[in-house]
């Protein structure tokens, strides 16, 4: 009896010797991942390598499959985060941390590309509640946009959100002349919807403040809600009509690549 069982526990080990190959890889990845997600801060690849123990090839093998299935990402830095499959999971509770940390890259590129104070909202409680913003590189533009309680149909970001559904449109008593380019007639501000789902942004020129232009567009979920909206700000000075339309250009391909990162495949190719 005891003979037998020698047996059969030497075969189980045996068993488990021959599965570890099969496994290896997995529990790697798995340690990787586990690294990079429990971190406060980004992770570099030489510290990765160090940590785990394993040749800069396997891990660089392993990383590149993590990010091809977007389990982590890489910072402009180069350093390893957790990727856009844990935004989308995390996004299933309060979506504001979790959307600042991914839509950074993109706010950061556009001021690069634009020059202008880019901003990320969402839409709460029938307002446009701004999270983040990375400042202009002119000193004329430095304003702060998050906590400001303005109304939302002065905004180009609350006419993406009315555009998509996702504010209640106001009458036309409740739309508050700003300046003399508001619109304050529910019907001429209905009639702008067609055209921003169109073009992919929306655009208010000194509807807001005098010499005031800004240009935001949509960010989907994988659900296909719009979830937040981007903006690019700036004076009229330097968003000319034709500066506005490149940047609008510029915009819309952006956040569709955000939302691409989010999990998002639209129904229908964006217009052309």
């Amino acid at each position: 009896m005891e003979h037998r069982f020698h047996i059969v526990e030497l075969m189980s080990r045996e068993s488990r010797t021959a599965a570890q190959p099969g496994t290896q890889a997995i529990d790697r990845a798995a340690e990787l991942i586990r690294l990079i997600v429990e971190a406060e801060a980004p992770r570099t690849f030489t510290a990765l390598v160090t940590e785990t123990g394993l040749a800069k090839s396997t891990t660089s093998r392993l990383l590149q499959a993590l990010e091809r299935h977007r389990l982590v990402r890489r910072d402009r830095d180069g350093a390893f985060r957790a990727g856009p499959v844990f935004t989308q999971y995390a996004l299933r509770g309060d979506i504001t941390d979790a959307l600042v940390d991914i839509a950074t890259p993109t706010l950061e590129r556009l001021r690069e590309s634009s020059g202008e104070t880019v901003t990320i909202a969402v839409p709460r409680a029938g307002a446009v509640i701004t999270i983040a913003q990375v400042d202009s590189e002119y000193l004329l533009s430095a304003t702060s946009w998050i906590g400001l309680d303005l109304p939302p149909h002065c905004m180009a970001t609350g006419k993406v959100f009315y555009a998509h559904g996702r504010l209640p449109l106001p009458d036309d008593e409740d739309l508050e002349r700003l300046t003399g380019n508001t619109v304050t007639r529910r019907d001429l501000l209905e009639a702008q919807f067609t055209g921003i789902r169109r073009s992919g942004y929306a655009v208010t020129r000194e509807e807001l403040e005098i010499g005031l232009v800004s240009i935001a567009a949509p960010v989907h979920s994988a659900g296909d809600d719009v979830i937040a909206a981007v903006a690019v700000t700036g004076p009229t000075a330097r968003l000319t009509p034709s500066r506005t339309e490149q940047v609008g250009t510029w915009l819309a391909a952006e956040t569709r690549a955000l939302s691409a990162a989010l999990g998002h495949h639209p129904p229908n190719p964006p217009p052309r």
